[in-house]
């Protein structure tokens, strides 16, 4: 959501920053704008509505020397999709961009005076008002008293007029990285935009003040004290960040997944059981808690569906799965024998990074699951389970699913280990099954002609219903997800034994049906209900694993995986699903990658 970039040095400002913003479009936004510094102290500013390229087709006619300049792709939140609310702002000497949602901004305007000024709709436009109301010639002095006047989250990129090559910025909450490499120093919201300048970056702290030059960068905390951030690495380069061939990279990113799981499962593997040590995540760690709390927010909710059904019978100790936006008003049962495992893509997802604070204020451990090394989750987690799923750039998010389904499988192998659940024996049969589910993945890669026949029936329809029971009602979660959000179809997940309770309502004649029926112990019972909605017209694609016996009146369409056991089917069926959604949207001439109105990173309320 939202993507800054900002840079100064000895390269073209615009150059590097229409660059970064392209690189920056997968994050969802529906504006763009830069501005840029001169040697002589003149500013350019340019912003559009639409996407980057209307921004870069209106800059072509530029003509001005500039080393020093900020970026931005906006998602609205406060005021219309317009020229004037785009970013960067300008207010006096002042030219900001923000990552964000400032909450007290009315009170803010009031109480300085601001509105009969204000030209946008804007929350930031206020806080570009009150750096320049504060600002005297001391950036640091006007910084400070700026942020202590906010409430809510922020990363602010800053340029002051009479300061021509240099950047300032201080964030809360909204994540920022920066790096400074022989050409100059760089910002932006995530690392994506300037990896193919270098591998080597830092999270800018939170509440410290941060300063770009072309000969290096400095940090001071509020007081002025000088501080060294950690400097991390991206174990990927710029070409994983491509397409490489594909058209477009959410097809890219599930091709990619047998690799993703290859990362993610071999390196915790010792004599053939899960082993955490280079995790740093001791197995007391699993042996205290007498209740889990999954939180997390969309896609990795489902992930935790699957691992919620997937450990609760084994551990048989409560497992919760919670929505984190509703998490923390809710007054949850979390205590200090409860670990919360907290689970993001990005590591930086607001409403799990604020389930995550109220978790660790209530005395809970807490495990998370993340993508992102040095994110904000994983800084402020107890302990840190990542993911290699590399970098994800389409907006549905498919590998990293992939991979969070993964390690809550590690995870669970591993806790039953350390609860006496499972032998040493059970482990090394579990991790095999396991492995299994790899080349499982890659077979159906390679097998995707007939998923583009369905893909042709679903494209047609505006509804479409998923179904199945225990794990295959959560795979059904994921699946639903990922038709609705970039297919734009009405699509829902039902427990199957659900439809006489009132949904069957929903089914008429060509309705698609997606049944998911892998769980041998209820397969019987699952395919009478397939049998209920085919009976009422329904058009049935059937998923099921290979040794299973189908007749005519089940199903218009068949899919089998194989793998023989019931707990892993959800490897390959995720990879069935996403294509279906993959294929639907792209013939429906879709943008599959940003699909409308949607965010990569979700950092506001």
């Amino acid at each position: 959501m939202c993507g800054i970039i900002g840079y100064t040095g000895r390269l073209d400002a615009l150059t590097v920053l229409l660059e970064g913003l392209e690189q920056l479009e997968y994050r969802g936004y529906d504006s763009a704008g830069v501005a840029l510094l001169s040697s002589g102290n003149d500013r350019f500013l340019m912003k559009k509505a639409g996407p980057v390229a209307t921004l870069k087709d209106a800059c072509t006619a530029v003509d001005i020397e500039s080393h020093c300049g900020i970026g931005h792709t906006r998602w609205a939140t406060h005021g219309g999709v317009n020229d004037v609310n785009a970013h960067p702002h300008i207010a006096g000497r002042i030219t900001l961009i923000h990552n964000g949602i400032i909450e007290n901004y009315h009170n803010l305007i009031d109480r300085f005076g601001f509105r009969d000024s204000l030209v946008s709709e804007t929350d930031t436009e206020v806080a570009a008002k009150l750096l320049d109301h504060y600002y005297k010639g001391d950036p640091y002095d006007a910084i400070r008293k700026t942020i202590r006047e906010i409430s809510g989250s922020y990363a602010f990129c800053i340029m002051f007029e009479d300061i021509h090559d240099q950047i300032f910025c201080v964030r809360n909450i909204s994540p920022m990285v920066a790096a400074h490499m022989e050409d100059g120093s760089f910002v932006a919201s995530d690392v994506t935009a300037i990896i193919p300048y270098t591998n080597r970056y830092f999270v800018i702290p939170e509440y410290q003040i941060v300063t770009l030059r072309q000969d290096g960068i400095s940090v001071q905390d509020l007081d002025g004290n000088p501080v060294e951030p950690e400097i991390l690495e991206v174990s990927w380069n710029v070409e994983a960040a491509k397409k490489n061939g594909y058209p477009h990279y959410m097809l890219k990113e599930i091709h990619e997944q047998p690799e993703a799981l290859r990362n993610t499962i071999l390196p915790r593997l010792r004599e053939g059981i899960p082993d955490f040590s280079e995790d740093e995540i001791p197995d007391e760690l699993f042996s205290f808690c007498d209740k889990i709390a999954i939180v997390a927010c969309g896609t990795a909710m489902y992930a935790g569906m699957v691992g919620k059904a997937l450990i609760e019978p084994i551990i048989k100790i409560p497992v919760s799965v919670n929505i984190a936006s509703e998490f923390r008003y809710e007054n949850p049962l979390v205590d200090a024998r409860t670990l919360v495992i907290v689970i993001s893509q990005s590591g930086e997802t607001i409403d799990t990074l604020a389930a995550l604070h109220l978790s660790k204020e209530r005395g809970a451990k807490v495990l998370s699951v993340v993508n992102v090394k040095g994110s904000t989750i994983a800084r402020e987690s107890d302990y840190v389970f990542y993911t290699h799923a590399g970098p994800e750039i389409a907006v549905a998010s498919t590998k990293a699913y992939m991979v969070q389904l993964a390690s809550l499988y590690l995870i669970g192998c591993r806790m039953s280990m350390v609860r006496g659940k499972f032998s040493q024996k059970d482990a090394g049969e579990f991790v095999s099954r396991l492995l299994d589910t790899i080349p499982a993945v890659q077979k159906i890669l390679e097998n995707k002609a007939k998923l583009k026949t369905a893909a042709s029936i679903l494209a047609k329809a505006k509804d479409a219903f998923f179904v199945g029971r225990g794990l295959d009602y959560a795979f059904s979660l994921e699946g639903s997800l990922k038709l609705k959000e970039i297919s734009y179809i009405h699509a829902e997940a039902y427990a199957a034994g659900e439809l006489k309770h009132g949904t069957i309502a929903l089914i008429e004649e060509n309705t698609p049906v997606i049944a998911v029926a892998t769980q041998d112990h209820i397969y019987g019972k699952t395919i009478s209900n397939i049998k209920e909605v085919k009976a009422r017209g329904a058009f049935v694609i059937l998923i099921t694993k290979q040794h299973a016996e189908i007749t005519d009146d089940i199903c218009d369409m068949h899919f089998s995986v194989p793998v023989p056991h019931d707990r892993f089917t959800v490897f390959p069926v995720a990879v069935i699903l996403q294509l279906l959604a993959y294929y639907t949207s792209d013939m429906k001439g879709l943008n599959v990658d940003k699909p409308r109105n949607l965010a990569k990173s979700v950092t506001v309320e």
